[in-house]
């Protein structure tokens, strides 16, 4: 697939999201000539194995962007926002894992196995969607094509990590204080306390009373999909599981299909698993995504409330395919169309 090889930088390479983007170019064997680790200037200085071989961390600015040709981004949307274009003055590509630039009209919002065309037209930036909106658009792209999705309801399970280290860490901090001591004085990831608890509240709310995480999926969904006539409302719940965000996902077609039409389609797309034998009790599990790279679909069946309606469960590894797997999908998808090039 690989012919020449080329100088990466991770941005935020220290952090939980850095260091799976790292672990994943190594497993996927990405043509890479040097690995440049990057993060805060405190960092500076501190090493990270890849490949055998021991790499320094540099502080992330201009000059440490000199021969990147691919820069992943996991820094935050602060850092993405000052670093990001120094790194396309530089000559870099910037595939960025924030928030900052998925909105933005001039950027394209990429899942390879949905929209990898809008490459084509990227002026140095490619925003990496969120978490949630990612494993959702990947189940949801066959349908689509094959039926057209005219709405969408959807509520999320979303693990900890999500939220970051501080988030897996609160639930395991929380979670053994509560089993000695029947109480948690204090949440130090959440508005609440996770352990033994679902909150439904990711990110601030908006208008209307829906989360920022909420509108997140809604304008995503569209972009990604290039589709605005799609309807998306959802609700967004943060569940006390270490990785792997599920989802029920209702959608209603304009074409009739039925689960078992559904089913071949989602066992036919590229990356896509079904796990779907009730008589067994077999179904996705986010215990299912710690190793798994794949997003997994299951209680697939038709709604029988409306004409023209289905109902998923969809599951997928919020720090791989959520984040760091499509990053690196992204940037083979830039090498296989010739793209990693700042125009």
């Amino acid at each position: 697939m690989f012919g020449k090889k080329y100088t990466v930088g991770v941005v935020g390479a220290l952090g939980m999201v850095g260091s799976e983007m790292r672990r994943t170019l190594e497993r996927r064997k990405f043509p890479i000539k040097e690995l440049r680790p990057l993060d805060v200037p405190e960092a500076e200085g501190q090493t990270v194995e890849f490949r055998g071989k021991n790499y320094t961390v540099l502080a992330a600015q201009e000059e440490s962007f000199k021969g990147v040709d691919i820069a992943l981004f996991s820094a935050g949307a602060e850092a993405s926002l000052e670093l990001a274009p120094l790194a396309v003055r530089q000559g870099a590509v910037v595939v960025d894992n924030s928030s900052v630039w998925r909105m933005d009209p001039e950027k394209p919002l990429v899942v390879p196995e949905v929209n990898a065309a809008d490459l084509k037209r990227h002026k140095g930036i490619v925003a990496n969607p969120n978490c949630s909106t990612i494993q959702m658009v990947v189940a949801l792209k066959p349908l689509h094509d094959a039926a057209r999705i005219k709405r969408v309801v959807v509520s999320t399970y979303q693990a900890t990590s999500g939220a970051g280290k501080k988030g897996s860490d609160a639930l395991t901090e929380e979670s053994k204080a509560y089993l000695e001591t029947g109480m948690v004085q204090q949440s130090k990831g959440f508005q609440h306390q996770i352990a033994f608890n679902c909150i439904p509240h990711i990110d601030v709310f908006q208008e209307y009373d829906y989360t920022k995480e909420e509108y997140k999926m809604v304008n995503e969904t569209q972009k990604i999909m290039n589709d605005e006539s799609i309807k998306v409302t959802a609700t967004c719940v943060r569940v006390p599981v270490w990785y792997g965000h599920a989802e029920s996902i209702n959608i209603e077609t304009e074409k009739k299909l039925t689960a078992s039409e559904a089913k071949k389609l989602l066992a036919a797309a590229e990356n896509v698993v079904v796990i779907d034998d009730p008589q067994k009790n077999e179904y996705p599990m986010p215990l299912f995504s710690n190793d798994r790279d794949e997003t997994m679909v299951g209680r697939i069946r038709e709604d029988l409330t409306i004409a023209n309606g289905l109902n998923l469960w969809v599951v997928s590894n919020n720090i791989r395919k959520g984040a760091a797997l499509n990053a690196v999908q992204v940037a083979e998808a830039l090498v296989k169309m010739k793209l990693v090039r700042v125009p």
